[in-house]
Formats: C-alpha cells, sequence, structure tokens
C-alpha cells in the first residue's frame, strides 16, 4: 500500500503533537477500537465505504466518489471540531470503513490519537490537507507554530485537496480510477466557478465596510482570499476561552470603527458575542447580530447549507447582507 492510502508523515507528527498538548490519550476508547470488528472484506460491486470526520470532507467524497462510494459523516451540524471527542459509536464507524478521511491540521484535534490508531492497524487513513501546498498555508503567532486548519474558507486553497481524494480512491478502487479523476475535475470547475462568484459578491461591500467580527477566528483564509478584515474574538481554534479583554478589545475596535454587524457562528455558542453586542451597546453604539455564519460544521442535511458550495454561499450572501 503506497503512501496515498497511509497517514503521511507530517499529519502524524502533527497528531503525536495534538497528544502531548492534550496531556492524555483516549485510553477507554482505544480499547474499544482495538477490539472492534473490522467489518468485513468489501464485495465486488459493493460500495466503498467511506467514513470523513467533518462535514466539508465528507461532501468532498461525495462528489469525488460519486455512485461508488457510501459516506458517513462523524460529526453532524452545529459540532464543534476542535472539542469533539470520538464516542465507541464513532470508533465502530472508523472500523468498519473502507477509508477515513479527515481535515488534518489539528482540526479534529481531540480525535488526534484515535486517527492514530486506526491508521497504525492498517486503515487508509487520509488527511485531505495534505495535498496543499504549504505555502498557501496560515501560521498564526498564537497557535504554537502548527497551520490554521479552516482551509475551506479559501475555495481555490479547498480545490487543492480534490486531488489527495481522487488519489485515495483510485488506489483504493482502481477499476473506478477514471470515474473519480473525472469527478474530481468536474467539482475543480465547480469550485473555481464559485471562487469567483464570492469574490465578485465581496467586492460589492464599501471597502471602510469589509469586517467581519466572529466568535472565533475561523475565517482568516476567506479575509486573505476575498480581500475583507476578520476579527475573532477568540482564536483559531475555540480551545482557547475568551476573557472580559478580549471582549473589551472587540468592543472599542468595533464602536472606534462604527462597524454595522457581527455574526455568530453555528458550532460556537452565541453568548461570546452576545456580550460583544452588550457591551457596544453600553458605550452607546448599537450593533447588531448580522445572521449566523457556518464555520467548523455545515448545515441540516438536505438543505443548500448542508454542501459544501450550499454553506459558502450562505455565508457570504448573510456578509454582504448585512455590511452592505
Amino acid at each position: 500500500m503506497t503512501n496515498v492510502l497511509r497517514m503521511r508523515s507530517r499529519a502524524l507528527t502533527v497528531s503525536i503533537a495534538v497528544l502531548f498538548f492534550s496531556g492524555a490519550l483516549c485510553t477507554g476508547i482505544i480499547g474499544c477500537a482495538q477490539s472492534d470488528n473490522e467489518g468485513g472484506a468489501r464485495k465486488a460491486g459493493e460500495k466503498i465505504r467511506v467514513t470523513a470526520t467533518v462535514g466539508m470532507v465528507g461532501d468532498l467524497a461525495r462528489n469525488v466518489g460519486g455512485e461508488h462510494v457510501e459516506v458517513t459523516t462523524l460529526m453532524g451540524p452545529g459540532v464543534d471540531p476542535h472539542l469533539y471527542k470520538a464516542s465507541e459509536g464513532d470508533i465502530a464507524r472508523l472500523s468498519g470503513a473502507d477509508i477515513v478521511f479527515y481535515n488534518g491540521l489539528l482540526l479534529e484535534g481531540k480525535m488526534a490519537d484515535v486517527l492514530v490508531k486506526v491508521a497504525r492497524r492498517g486503515k487508509p487513513t487520509v488527511a485531505v490537507s495534505e495535498t496543499i501546498d504549504e505555502s498557501r498555508l496560515r501560521e498564526p503567532p498564537e497557535f504554537q507554530g502548527h497551520y490554521d486548519p479552516h482551509i475551506w474558507f479559501d475555495v481555490s486553497l479547498w480545490a487543492g485537496t480534490i486531488p489527495a481524494v481522487v488519489a485515495a480512491l483510485s488506489e483504493l478502487d482502481p477499476a473506478h480510477a477514471k470515474d473519480y479523476e473525472a469527478n474530481g475535475a468536474a467539482y475543480a470547475r465547480e469550485l473555481a466557478a464559485l471562487h469567483e462568484e464570492v469574490r465578485a459578491a465581496i467586492a460589492t461591500i464599501p471597502a471602510d465596510a469589509r469586517v467581519v467580527v466572529t466568535a472565533h477566528d475561523a475565517f482568516g483564509y476567506f479575509g486573505v482570499a476575498y480581500d475583507i478584515e476578520v476579527i475573532g474574538l477568540q482564536g483559531v481554534s475555540t480551545l482557547a476561552e475568551y476573557g472580559i479583554r478580549d471582549v473589551q478589545r472587540i468592543v472599542d475596535l468595533i464602536t472606534s470603527r462604527s462597524v454595522r454587524a457581527v455574526f455568530v457562528e453555528s458550532s460556537v455558542p452565541r453568548r461570546s458575542i452576545e456580550a460583544v453586542v452588550a457591551g457596544c451597546r453600553a458605550k452607546g453604539h448599537e450593533v447588531k447580530i448580522g445572521g449566523e455564519l457556518f464555520s467548523d460544521a455545515m448545515g441540516e442535511e438536505g438543505t443548500p447549507e448542508g454542501t459544501y458550495i450550499g454553506m459558502v454561499r450562505h455565508n457570504v450572501n448573510t456578509i454582504v447582507e448585512s455590511l452592505r
């Protein structure tokens, strides 16, 4: 089995780093993983059983795999992957899969030990971020020397994950490799068009009003790609708690620049942004909550926001309508 279907060295190093920072292994869950049935070999003609960690990765696998895959996503709408801990049911889904896709770059922080264990047992375990050019990755100083994992906020950057999925599925199922290549190429064209659509939409906001204030600093790639300033109350990971000084910092910025709207996130409690709104009101500046953005999780399955493209369009429309 080649390196495409193994956990890459960078991903494994990052995962081990997470184990160090989080302090301890999830020993009970690992024990369950060791005793789980692997689900049996896939029979000829059966769909490939894909398990993905987050919705964006699952949607990517569906678009590339098409009719040949059956995708299960561990973290649904409203779930914060930074804080997520794998359950015994998740271990069963991982063990029963033919291949596992995850984002990497520390996004699934508390699941790192489980992903390492699954990979060491020979399960194809692929970080879709592995095909991204490292020179395009953000390295926020407060993120302990690691890269910002929220790569899907730059649509052109997220398109760079397609080759990882195409290669992994093609190696696992060479009979349908041409289908995966064609699906990947078609999806890349869709994302290229979406990228230009987002650029055009954000450009309609007056330059001095292009300020997006959110609960945590997830939108960094969005800001760089689409020329809009983004400010988060918390850091890149929601593991970093905010305090009174953080709230005051955001309040001072909003009032001094007369920012019109702030935004809540579907996977982060509203109370942080509500504290900012209250602080602005106390200083005589009324700022509204412009709407809910999808940051670390997509919307409900079956809705437009339950797909990556629909999620991006929802976010952009919400931001433009509130700031323009």
